[in-house]
């Protein structure tokens, strides 16, 4: 069945066939989404129960404040970050594959595209396979069988499409802030919540400086806030994708980061430095049979988001790579993913977040240089197989992103990385193409 309907006839004919994703051409004007709709997708993703780890964490190692201050600094830095990529994917209708093979090439896209369409099938196998070992740990229910049918339920969402995505948005981020606070209250009751301002850290001798934590929480979101094309190219224009985009950074994102730094600084958690914001063992137990179903509900739909949303990102970035169409590849990537989370690759979580805070924002550093600061030379190029200056800016970005990572801990790698791409690539661009962009 051809899942693409033609808008003349969808128009004139409603159909039960499922709309188009447009995985190899740019979004019609006519197909674009309200911008309400778009932030339903943005917002619904970032509050979700794996990005209060990470919050809570850093405020583990760096005490309250301190750690406030380094969620609100890489919320900020990923505000224009994603904001920039977003206003050009609105402006322009294209997804993130489409906007790395301008960039990159016809033929060097391929590494781009498919490094960080493989990562984003990596958090949706991270993310299923936590699904069933949160339950397994909360309810004793078989870890491997709730991994399985969870994935097949995160697939059948994400094949439904954009519109889908918009409606767990929808349900996940009311639901988020519902539990956070249940959570909050319950903490409440054998913890001073006016201790939180004063909370020192539990690990104050911790390697991890300020500019460490902001790379981490940077990386949590770091893949797909580079792919954002995939959903704000939805958008009416380039303005409402970055108000879609400021619903996520900072909004949502720091709600769940600071949710779990809030249950960390309380005391209520142990081994914080370790197992971060993960407030969901605080709601089961012995709390009654309401309280327990509502966390097995807010764990499926919650990580559910996060799964569907990274799973549609991989789908649309390999459905271009291997010229096939988004469902097809859904359903492929979403069984390798299952499979990937039934070996317990969600066992890796912080390490993952190191490499991704490396090298990935040096690749949407290259994407911003091209297509936002020298949009100009894009729009009358012509697409060469590879371009070489792209690829020479990110392997400058990533290297100074690995040094620092290593050498100067108390910078962020993420945002260095992120800084030398852009000026790396400006200025390759400007030194080695100019006789070209005079012609």
């Amino acid at each position: 069945m051809d899942s693409r309907i033609p808008v003349a006839a969808d128009a004139a004919h409603p159909s039960t066939e499922l709309d188009s994703e447009y995985e190899h051409s740019p979004v019609p004007q006519e197909r674009r989404k309200s911008l309400l709709t778009v932030s339903a997708v943005w917002f619904g993703f970032p509050m979700i129960l794996t990005n209060a780890v990470p919050g809570g964490v850093v405020v583990a190692v760096l005490g309250f404040w301190r750690g406030l201050a380094a969620i609100l600094v890489a919320n900020l830095v990923m505000f224009v970050y994603v904001g920039l990529l977003s206003h050009r994917a609105g402006s322009t209708g294209e997804n993130f594959a489409l906007q790395a093979t301008k960039t990159f090439g016809r033929i060097g896209h391929v590494v781009a595209s498919g490094f960080l369409a493989t990562i984003v099938v990596g958090w949706f196998a991270f993310n299923t396979g936590a699904t069933g070992a949160t339950l397994n740990q909360a309810f004793g229910w078989h870890e491997q069988l709730v991994a399985v049918l969870a994935g097949a339920i995160f697939v059948a969402i994400t094949y439904l499409g954009i519109r889908a995505l918009s409606w767990l948005g929808a349900i996940a981020a009311p639901l988020f802030i519902i539990v956070g606070l249940i959570a909050i209250v319950i903490v409440s009751r054998d913890h001073s919540l006016g201790a939180v301002l004063d909370y020192q850290g539990v690990a104050p001798d911790s390697a991890m400086t300020f500019g460490a934590a902001v790379s981490l929480i940077m990386a949590t979101f770091a893949d797909s806030g580079t792919m954002t094309a995939d959903f704000t190219r939805w958008s009416k224009n380039g303005k409402q994708a970055v108000l879609a985009t400021a619903s996520a950074f900072p909004l949502a994102s720091m709600v769940a980061q600071i949710t779990g730094g809030i249950v960390v600084a309380a005391g209520a958690i142990a081994s914080a430095a370790t197992v971060g914001g993960n407030f969901l063992p605080i709601l089961t137990g012995d709390h009654g049979v309401l309280l327990d179903a509502l966390a097995a509900v807010f764990v499926l739909v919650n990580l559910g988001s996060v799964c569907s949303h990274c799973l549609y990102n991989g789908a649309l970035s390999w459905s271009h790579l291997t010229r096939t169409k988004m469902r097809i590849t859904t359903l492929v990537l979403g069984i390798i993913g299952t499979a990937a989370a039934l070996v317990g690759v969600w066992d890796h979580f912080l390490d993952w977040l190191v490499v991704l805070s490396v090298f990935v924002p040096p690749l949407g550093g290259v994407l911003i240089a091209d297509q936002v600061i020298l949009r100009s030379r894009v729009d009358r190029r012509p697409t060469t197989a590879v371009r070489p200056t792209a690829f020479a800016a990110w392997a400058a970005g990533a290297m100074v992103g690995g040094l620092v990572h290593w050498y100067a801990p108390q910078f962020s790698d993420a945002v260095s990385g992120l800084v030398v791409a852009v000026v790396a690539y400006v200025v390759l661009e400007r030194v080695l193409t100019r006789p070209a962009a005079a012609r």
